[in-house]
């Protein structure tokens, strides 16, 4: 039986609580109601079609329905959905593990499970943190700290907000979080007062060194997104500028963590994209991406050094007292198995990058709408700043009601994008043919076009 349209929209309203969402905008609005997906493209209940350049938050990577990957769940599910990895293994997770050993930068070995890109984070810093304490709680005991870049996303649990710098999300929870010390994140749109991309990756990396400098002694890591700072409005970072942090750690003794749940698995061009500077981080946080965009999977690595600091006698407590029920779920990582073995199987990083060198000359042609700032783009991360004046950069306000026009106006047309702040972002599913990536293109254009003649009337 099929349930009405109206049904569900009236369940919805009234039961469903929905992530970063005004629900009293909400609520007064028609809700997209999404029923399947197939290749690039998402279906509603009414039977509309989008194209889903969003990746549905980031994470679609062959696309919807991928035979491929439905048949490894079908396969999995036959012999045994979940069994838990506390003091016993599974073979998925075991195969996984080892493949992640292997695609990860440097002598990366050690993979501790969780099932969100938040937890892998917040793993991460617990582990940094009490690898400190093992190697030396006296000598170490000031070891309580982060340093963080400014307008740092890492996830919604307290430790991941605790290191997070973007204000918008994050003040209201300041009371209950931990310190963590702010690092300028290199803007080159909005610090052009410093020079070019050179001197801002400079003044950043400068700034940096001086907090390490002081405060070295009391920083157990420096958390970082490699290359491009995602839900702060794809804010990509100048070449040179994470090389640059990583000889700063090995410098000061302190631990690098890189943030790869938004920007691994090809999204930027490169499987990891620590990878384009050549650099190995002392923690890899990884999710997004990692099952395809099918199932909740996350995954932390670190190297023998870190890991060898948990190993002792029961009466020494060096155990690391951390685990969710899901981890290492046997569903969830045979679906990563086959998804990395369907990036390499079909070139797909490879792919990315050719697609996203053409797609640049096509971003390109935003530069004609006169309220269009800066078109930020790596690999398939693209970030489209909307400005009220081109000369002050000065955005729009909240109650102008601009952003949200034009991402209404391109799901009209088939399209479904999103807002970050006074950014328009696309994601698009890593899979998407050059003529999807053409039609989104086109779409967001005569999106932000009809929101540029509706102004110039007023």
């Amino acid at each position: 039986m099929r349930i009405p349209y109206t049904d569900l929209e009236q369940w919805d309203k009234e039961y469903v609580w929905h992530p970063f969402t005004q629900m009293k905008t909400y609520r007064e609005s028609k809700p997209l109601i999404i029923e399947r997906g197939m290749g690039s493209y998402l279906y509603d209940t009414e039977g509309r079609r989008y194209l889903d350049g969003y990746a549905s938050l980031w994470v679609n990577v062959h696309g919807h329905s991928e035979p491929e990957l439905n048949e490894a769940l079908i396969q999995q599910v036959e012999k045994v959905a979940h069994s838990t990895l506390l003091g016993s293994a599974n073979v998925p997770s075991i195969l996984l593990a080892k493949k992640l050993a292997e695609i990860t930068p440097g002598s990366l070995s050690k993979v501790f499970y969780s099932d969100t890109g938040a937890a892998a984070v917040e793993i991460a810093l617990k582990i940094a943190y009490q690898y400190w304490k093992n190697l030396d709680a006296e000598k170490y005991a000031g070891k309580n700290k982060f340093i963080s870049l400014n307008e740092a996303y890492h996830g919604d649990t307290v430790g991941a907000v605790s290191v997070g710098g973007m204000d918008l999300f994050h003040r209201i929870f300041r009371p209950l979080l931990f310190d963590r010390l702010p690092s300028p994140s290199p803007y080159p749109y909005r610090m052009d007062d410093l020079g070019d991309e050179e001197a801002v990756k400079d003044y950043c990396l400068s700034k940096l060194e001086s907090l390490l400098e002081i405060h070295s002694a009391e920083i157990a890591g420096v958390i970082v997104e490699p290359l491009v700072q995602g839900a702060a409005g794809i804010l990509t970072h100048p070449a040179g500028f994470l090389k640059g942090v990583e000889q700063l750690c090995r410098s000061y003794d302190v631990l690098l963590i890189c943030d790869e749940v938004a920007v691994g698995f090809g999204r930027t061009g490169t499987l990891f994209a620590c990878e384009q500077e050549d650099v190995v981080p002392d923690l890899m946080s990884m999710g997004k991406g990692i099952t395809g965009g099918y199932m909740p999977l996350a995954a932390t690595i670190t190297h023998d050094k870190i890991f060898n600091a948990f190993l002792g006698e029961r009466e020494e407590h060096k155990t690391f007292y951390h685990g969710h029920t899901y981890t290492g779920n046997q569903l969830a990582c045979s679906l990563a198995l086959k998804n990395i073995e369907l990036i390499e199987k079909r070139g797909l990083v490879a792919e990315v990058y050719e697609k996203a060198e053409r797609l640049s000359a096509k971003l390109d042609a935003l530069y004609e709408l006169p309220i269009v700032g800066e078109v930020r783009q790596r690999g398939l991360m693209i970030g489209i700043e909307i400005v009220k004046d081109r000369t002050t950069k000065e955005v729009f306000g909240v109650q102008e009601d601009v952003i949200s026009r034009i991402i209404q106006n391109a799901r009209d047309k088939g399209l479904i994008i999103r807002e970050l702040g006074p950014v328009i972002t696309m994601m698009p599913v890593l899979s998407m043919s050059d003529e999807e990536l053409s039609m989104m293109v086109d779409i967001t254009y005569r999106s932000i076009q009809e929101v540029v003649q509706s102004l110039s009337v007023r």
